[in-house]
């Protein structure tokens, strides 16, 4: 996310860092950098430009020069222009309608239909909602079809008609589903096109008239750079719409969308995709965002996502495990469950401060676990519970039923022994502490 400008800013921000001398003539050559960092990641010029003056401005109004650590004023002066410039702080959802009526707009690609189900799975798990998802696009082949897929997923009702080419239509018999069944949230998944045009606009202009949303959402594809605020200024000069979401953000992102959209339309993001399954949606905050893009991580994020995981239930059992010697693979392959739904690997390791650029060049495949996970599954019920059984000849027979090699496998083992000693030595407070330490930090 973000890390070629991560990187350059980082560059154009290290001659300031320490106690070096610091003048104002290098002070705007790094401020020059900086603005050449954020033309390279598609943030537009006049922003970019405004961006850097303000900074300058407010650097040499609080005496950046003569302060003992003028480097790190700097990156928060930088940190908090970043802020400010895409929002400030985090928007809520307007969901006071009964039903409350959510219209989702986008180009065709920008990935409406996968985010709508995202934004219900959100709804439904995070705030106690009873959503109803509603095919609207009548044009596009298999829609439907995918609408309908998205709703099995995460357990959402879906109303389409597939006979009715109308989409003011369907989305009105839609809400009137959504009040006889009990839904609460009814969210319109609409058609996109591949580029502007006025039927397009038309279309989902009538579809806001008749139905009166209580939030209307413009979709944007966050790799298509500049090209998605021009959109989205298009979009919002006809739907006047409450906020935007970006997804695909944990693709080759340059990061422009993100930065410059909340400037040209002045409406908030409000959601962020950061990958492709249900549960990888999050709430955009626009001082988390900007930690991570000057490479500071974002740690409240992360103790939100794990304690979204954590089954203070299962946590004493696995204590009680622990204390008695009676950890076992079963209990570690629970862990590594609850990990993978924090989303992906590379992602959560990006929140952590410093490990973004350390991260750079390398590949971490989303389903690292999975030679792990074979190895557990080749063990027989009484060898997860009892590692210390496992011989020469159980490791090669648990090596070729999960296509990994005995080195592997006796990786794992010493591996789960190391982990397996710590928590031990976690136990008697320190597993608490760790997590009220967690709980101050948010």
């Amino acid at each position: 996310m973000f890390d070629n400008l991560s990187e350059k800013l980082d560059k154009a921000l290290h001659v300031l860092k320490g106690h070096g001398q610091i003048t104002e003539i290098n002070v705007a050559e790094t401020l020059k950098e900086v603005r050449r960092a954020l033309l390279d990641a598609d943030v537009n010029f006049k922003i970019a430009k405004e961006f850097t003056a303000r900074v300058k401005e407010k650097a040499l109004g609080q005496n950046v020069l003569t302060t003992l650590q003028p480097g790190q004023l700097m990156v928060k002066l930088v940190k908090d222009e970043l802020t400010e410039l895409m929002g400030g702080d985090s928007e809520g959802i307007n969901l006071s309608g009964t039903p409350a009526v959510i219209l989702m707009s986008g180009l065709q690609g920008s990935g409406k239909t996968t985010f709508s189900g995202k934004l219900a799975n959100f709804l439904k798990t995070k705030k106690s909602k009873t959503p109803l998802l509603v095919a609207c696009d009548v044009y596009r082949p298999a829609a439907i079809d995918q609408l309908h897929i998205v709703g099995e997923q995460i357990g959402a009702e879906v109303y389409s008609d597939r006979e009715n080419k109308n989409p003011v239509a369907i989305a009105k018999a839609g809400i009137a589903q959504a009040k006889s069944s009990g839904c609460d949230v009814v969210i319109i998944d609409t058609a996109g096109r591949l580029a502007v045009d006025t039927e397009m606009m038309d279309e989902i202009a009538n579809i806001h008239s008749a139905i009166s949303p209580q939030e209307t959402l413009f979709v944007v594809d966050s790799m298509t750079g500049q090209d998605a605020v021009n959109t989205a200024k298009a979009f919002n000069d006809i739907l006047n719409f409450d906020g935007v979401i970006l997804t695909k953000l944990d693709g080759d992102t340059r990061g422009g969308a993100a930065i410059s959209i909340k400037s040209v339309v002045n409406k908030p993001i409000k959601f962020i995709g950061t990958g492709e399954k249900m549960e990888a949606i999050d709430v955009f905050h626009p001082s988390r965002m900007a930690d991570r893009i000057l490479g500071m991580g974002d740690v409240i994020s992360l103790v939100e996502r794990a304690q979204e995981q954590f089954d203070e239930a299962e946590a004493r059992k696995i204590q009680k495990k622990i204390a008695k010697n009676k950890f076992g693979f079963d209990d570690f392959l629970s862990q590594i469950q609850q990990i993978k739904k924090m989303g992906n690997i590379k992602d959560l390791m990006g929140m952590i401060p410093g490990a973004g650029k350390a991260l750079k060049d390398l590949d971490i495949d989303d389903d690292a676990f999975k030679h792990v996970e074979a190895i557990i599954h080749s063990m027989t019920p009484e060898e997860r519970s009892t590692p210390a059984k496992l011989n020469a000849s159980r490791k090669k027979r648990i090596a070729k039923g999960s296509g990994r090699t005995i080195q592997e496998v006796n990786q794992l083992l010493k591996q789960f022994d190391q982990m397996s000693k710590m928590m031990k030595m976690m136990q008697g407070g320190g597993g608490k502490k760790m997590m009220q330490m967690m709980q101050n930090m948010r």
